[in-house]
């Protein structure tokens, strides 16, 4: 039996998951490529773009619940879209609907089609009305310091600042941002938009990131799933790194070998 006491948990609203790579399910070719990608990330979140991705709106159309179960994993509920505060309201209130009362959702409300970043005014109303009904909000945000301090004090369980652009592949454009989003955070702060590669989401988790997020990086790959497995092992690496310490930088060299003590 496993020692969860002893491992390095990820708690979001009260609830612990092994893994800190969360991912969507969208951009796939089919819904078996997206279970045996999702798999290979060993994800246990999965974001859904409820605009998008049938979860039973369309009861005639094959459901991403028929291969992603949420008795197996926790469906997180997206609104990727939404271009407004009551739009945004709207489509997770529907989420909720569609899965039993489910609570803990992902606020995204967007400014423009071109840059797809966060319109801020809009997510501060969103996320206001959305806690005071009883959702557990995790919200997509730019890496302003003083907003994400602004959305933790409106209650949202965890803070999603982009890297870059949605769908960029640009990687960690401001980490200067993100460590001081880090330092401040009560909450988990995880990396949400902008991962190309592996090596992405290791800098983001050596920063001290909570965890990353990330959909295009792996559906968009030649090979989807041997990505989605080389994410896991950048996260894991990444974790390993921060929680290790790394050594100062400096601007001399230092012998790998102690000169004192030397036998000749």
């Amino acid at each position: 039996m496993r020692d969860l006491k002893n491992e390095d948990l990820l708690t979001i609203a009260g609830k612990t998951y092994t893994s800190r790579l969360l991912v969507g399910s969208g951009k796939y070719k089919d819904l078996p490529q997206t279970r045996e990608a999702t798999d290979a990330a060993g994800a246990e979140i999965i974001t859904v773009a409820i605009r998008r991705v049938n979860i039973g709106q369309d009861p005639k159309a094959p459901s991403l619940l028929d291969v992603l179960p949420p008795s197996q994993y926790t469906i997180l509920p997206n609104t990727a879209g939404c271009y407004s505060a009551k739009d945004a309201v709207y489509t997770l209130q529907m989420a909720r609907e569609l899965l039993n009362g489910h609570k803990l959702v992902k606020l995204e409300v967007l400014g423009d089609e071109k840059t797809l970043f966060p319109n801020m005014p809009e997510t501060l109303v969103a996320a206001k009305e959305l806690v005071k009904d009883g959702f557990d909000v995790m919200v997509y945000c730019s890496d302003d310091p003083i907003q994400a301090r602004m959305l933790e004090d409106i209650g949202c369980v965890a803070v999603m600042p982009l890297a870059s652009l949605i769908g960029s592949g640009m990687g960690i454009l401001n980490p200067w941002n993100l460590s001081l989003i880090i330092e401040q955070a009560k909450v988990p702060v995880l990396v949400d938009a902008g991962v190309g590669t592996a090596s992405d989401a290791a800098i983001a988790m050596e920063l001290g990131c909570d965890g990353v997020l990330m959909n295009t990086a792996i559906a968009g790959a030649q090979d989807p799933v041997r990505m989605a497995r080389a994410m896991k092992l950048g996260v894991q690496a990444g974790r390993e790194a921060f929680l290790s310490g790394r050594i100062a930088r400096k601007f001399a060299a230092s012998p790998s070998s102690p000169m004192a003590g030397r036998m000749v």
